[in-house]
């Protein structure tokens, strides 16, 4: 039967007890740990120079060539340890890899913090005689605290994501668990070792085996600002929007100017998209788009110094337009089939077809609202209708383009005559012309429904581009 194996990794951090669980993987038979193969100060160990005949200059040139070491050259199964701030290319060579053994040890990141910041002060990182051991108070940095709490997270994020991803599982280790020569034997048998241990290797001494309120210095403050921390994240915002791509075919480009728009949908599109022609003379479907992502970075490496832009519309602005363009009037743009979803399903009342002489202001404002109320389920994944482009948050379609490239320049619509005209003048326009203003919606505009009701309802829909940009009711920015 052939090996599950070929290596393996033990994906740790700094005062976790990963020496200890290296000691003891290499107790058994036929199991060799490397130490910190991949450490970008040392190879293995600090006083090592090689690795299986591998040296640092050879491994930072070619990473896999270590890691072939490891899989062929070891006496058994291989492995190493590896720390979220070791080489980043050994992660794109491991984690899609089902034939490398995932072994996760983790540790309470407070204790993991304090047991680094008292090392650091002592310069005592491994204790074999208790005898020798440093005495030293930590002093804690807030700031530094959540540095580091954040840095763990998303490489555990990372590693969870590639796993779920791929079909893998690992084996995961507490600190606490250490200790348990069971945990340890079972962990072999993870690895396809039949050898069972009867005891741990106890050379390694705990260092610090006092509560924490004797090993900070600042305990008091230190247990004020964790009381501070959102460790559940209570206050996120939730998203059930799904992830938007780059939408470079969107994106438009002036005809002689290095000049590059990256559209969202529902905002002053026409307005921006006149400018931008009429800036070389132009007429708006002369202008460059229809990219893909090759073309696009053919044009980027052709107009040297380009500078590229988006705006922003208030979140009730935009819904209002998107509604008006999309759903109310019929036509070309129209999407026709969710209009008529709208009003079968989700009572929106919108007439059969394009609004008439019946079709008032009382009418707008409920149909309007009642859209809105759409809009909350759906961008909260509870309906069947997709959560177009026209309608998303923008935060979300700018996470989007941030897959390939974020724009420079972040201008909201109401800036835009006075922003994008500087622009211009950055790249050797002296006198350019300013943008038209933005049209009323049709048939009624925005500001004759507009309501504290209104506000409130988007101000929900929209928390997150309301956070992200800071947005002010809509009436305060009119």
């Amino acid at each position: 039967m052939a090996e599950r194996f070929d290596y393996f990794i033990v994906f740790a951090e700094m005062r976790t007890g990963s020496n200890f669980l290296e000691t003891n993987l290499n107790a058994y038979p036929g199991l060799v740990c490397h130490g910190e193969a991949f450490n970008p100060h040392f190879i293995g160990y600090p006083n090592r120079t090689d690795i299986l005949g591998i040296t640092q200059p050879m491994r930072d040139a070619n990473p896999a060539r270590l890691i072939e070491a490891v899989k062929h050259g070891s006496e058994g199964l291989g492995g190493f340890r590896f720390f979220h701030d070791h080489d980043p290319r050994v992660l794109d060579l491991s984690l899609t890899d089902p034939r490398c053994a995932k072994i996760i040890l983790t540790r309470n990141p407070v204790e993991s913090y304090v047991s680094w910041k008292i090392a650091q002060a002592t310069g005592q990182w491994k204790l074999t005689n208790v005898k020798k051991r440093k005495d030293a108070l930590a002093v804690f940095d807030r700031a530094e605290f959540e540095a580091h709490l954040t840095a763990l997270q998303e490489f555990q994020i990372r590693m969870l994501h590639a796993l779920q991803i791929t079909g893998q599982t690992a084996f995961y280790i507490a600190y606490e668990d250490l200790q348990d020569v069971a945990v340890m034997n079972g962990l072999a048998r993870f690895l396809g070792i039949d050898h069972q241990l009867e005891n741990l290797d106890d050379s390694l001494k705990k260092q610090n085996p006092e509560p924490l309120s004797e090993k900070v210095r600042n305990f008091d403050q230190m247990a004020d600002a964790l009381a501070r921390l959102d460790q559940f994240n209570l206050t996120r915002t939730p998203n059930f929007e799904p992830r938007r791509g780059a939408a470079v075919p969107g994106y438009v480009a002036a005809k002689q100017t290095p000049l590059l728009y990256l559209p969202i949908r529902s905002g002053p599109e026409k307005q921006v998209l006149s400018w931008l022609a009429e800036l070389d003379g132009q007429r708006p479907e002369d202008l460059d788009s229809g990219f893909s992502q090759k073309t696009l970075r053919q044009w980027m490496r052709t107009h040297t110094g380009y500078r590229s832009f988006t705006v922003l519309r208030h979140p009730v602005a935009r819904a209002h337009a998107a509604f008006c363009e999309r759903i109310l009037m019929t036509g070309p743009g129209h999407y026709a089939e969710i209009r008529k979803i709208l009003r079968k399903s989700y009572s929106v009342p919108l007439p059969k077809e394009a609004p008439g002489a019946d079709y008032d202001q009382q009418t707008h404002r409920k149909a309007f609202v009642a859209f809105l109320e759409f809009l909350k389920v759906n961008l909260a994944g509870q309906t069947t209708v997709r959560v177009d482009a026209a309608w998303a948050t923008q935060i979300q379609i700018l996470q989007g383009y941030a897959q390939f490239a974020l724009p420079d320049m972040i201008l909201r619509e109401e800036e835009i005559e006075v922003y994008l005209p500087a622009l211009a003048q950055q790249l050797g326009h002296p006198d350019p012309i300013t943008p038209q203003d933005t049209p009323s919606d049709k048939p009624f505009a925005l500001s004759d429904i507009y309501d504290a009701e209104i506000e409130e309802l988007a101000s929900t829909i929209y928390q997150r581009d309301y956070i992200a940009f800071g947005f002010a009711p809509w009436q305060a920015m009119t």
